[in-house]
């Protein structure tokens, strides 16, 4: 299966603007295709949402932020608002997100209507929308990638749970990845500036500029792959409490955590085209911040922090295995890459920069709130739309988090 490619965000010209709007809701759509009405309509756990959900999430998301705010606006229907509002508790009481999974009405073709409803909105609002209307349209697109990804994650966990470990999709056979040697990029330190220039679109979390400073550091040019990580599996990773932080050995416990999530056994392992072979070469995906972590201390290493990720990444282009190749899976780069394949946990906390300062209104609680009890991923994923990633885009999720393509790329000082 393989998707377009949506066009990057950039530019603000209404019929570019109109381009992206279209590409990027088809690519909802596409994304939703294989999937049968019980398939959208299912919820594995609270962190996870139904596909349908998503699909009406992001269309609400459109009408609220965006068309409410024309003058005699009527919605689509008003008990939406109650139903598919994520966490705006300034825009009313949202549906408790544990339960979503219970909303088996409004039915699957009802919020194609309401998609086609808002659609067409947009459509005649976009012909001639002003600077305002048209920043909104742009932060409406980038939330709606960032929920394509979450679709094509929670859809995974929804599947992996079914004893029958159904396939989204049917992939061709691929040959096994073969890494080459861990080679590194080292970086001399010092003051470094950090963050969003405000030149296109940007998340608030991912700014002001600010200045830091870094000691001398290199860090690993690919991710730690399958094979590499199933040795510290073999050498008792998952028993030894001391490669472990305190949390994270409670949490391992907890679950009963002996592999990366979706591994069956050491060699197969659970992915979007249905069970495989596990590949050795492959990048490590789904691990939480503590196994990354414990990892790391197992060879010697460390997390790298945001800023040294960020230092480096900066020295490259914005290109890799994103969603539009339509692989699905990690896979190793023949070239060194800083993006795609697997979001890369990093050492540090999801804080807030100097001088930040949230949007305004509503979208005030779009990531200011979740600053706090978060690490910060970095890199994009084999299912991150393209166009969507940055080098200033920070991921963010709770150390425990195994769900998303997660993996680990290492760092040591110099």
């Amino acid at each position: 299966m393989s998707f377009s490619p949506a066009p990057r965000i950039a530019g603000s010209v209404q019929p570019q603007l109109l381009r992206q709007y279209r590409a990027i809701r088809a690519q909802s759509l596409a994304i939703a295709k294989p999937l049968s009405g019980e398939d959208q309509s299912v919820q594995s756990m609270p962190d996870t949402s139904p596909t349908k959900w998503h699909l009406a999430h992001s269309t609400w998301f459109f009408e609220r932020i965006v068309l409410a705010r024309s003058p005699g606006y009527e919605p689509f229907d008003r008990c939406y608002d109650a139903l598919f509002n994520s966490y705006y508790l300034s825009l009313g009481t949202p549906f408790a997100r544990c339960s979503r999974g219970l909303l088996t009405r409004p039915s699957l073709a009802e919020i194609m209507a309401y998609r086609v409803h808002v659609d067409e909105e947009m459509e005649t609002l976009l012909a001639h929308a002003g600077p305002e209307r048209r920043t909104l349209t742009l932060l409406g697109l980038q939330h709606e990638q960032q929920h394509q990804e979450l679709m094509l994650t929670d859809i995974k966990h929804a599947f992996f749970c079914n004893p029958l470990y159904p396939a989204y999709s049917t992939a061709a056979p691929m040959p096994l990845d073969v890494p080459a040697a861990q080679d590194w990029f080292a970086h001399p330190g010092g003051t470094t500036e950090i963050g969003h220039d405000g030149k296109g679109f940007a998340f608030d979390n991912e700014g002001p500029r600010h200045a830091v400073h870094l000691r001398p550091f290199k860090l690993a040019a690919r991710p730690v792959t399958n094979g590499e990580y199933r040795a510290f599996i073999e050498d008792g990773g998952y028993r030894r409490p001391g490669l472990w932080l305190s949390d994270g050995w409670a949490k391992k416990e907890q679950e009963g955590w002996t592999a990366p999530l979706y591994w069956l056994g050491q060699d197969r392992v659970f992915a979007l085209d249905g069970v495989r072979a596990l590949d050795p070469g492959e990048p490590v995906a789904h691990v939480s911040f503590y196994e990354a972590s414990a990892y790391a201390a197992w060879v010697g290493l460390r997390l790298p922090t945001e800023f040294e990720w960020e230092a480096i990444a900066n020295r490259f282009p914005c290109d890799g295995n994103f969603l539009d190749l339509g692989v699905l899976r990690p896979r190793v780069n023949g070239a060194a890459k800083l993006f795609g394949d697997v979001w890369c946990w990093t050492r540090s906390s999801y804080d807030p920069y100097p001088g930040y300062r949230p949007f305004e209104g509503a979208l005030g609680e779009y990531n200011g709130k979740f600053m706090v009890g978060q690490m910060v991923l970095r890199g994009g994923s084999c299912v991150t739309p393209v166009g969507h990633i940055r080098a200033t885009y920070r991921n963010f999720f709770a150390p425990a988090a195994r769900w998303q393509f997660s993996g680990i790329r290492l760092a040591a000082d110099i």
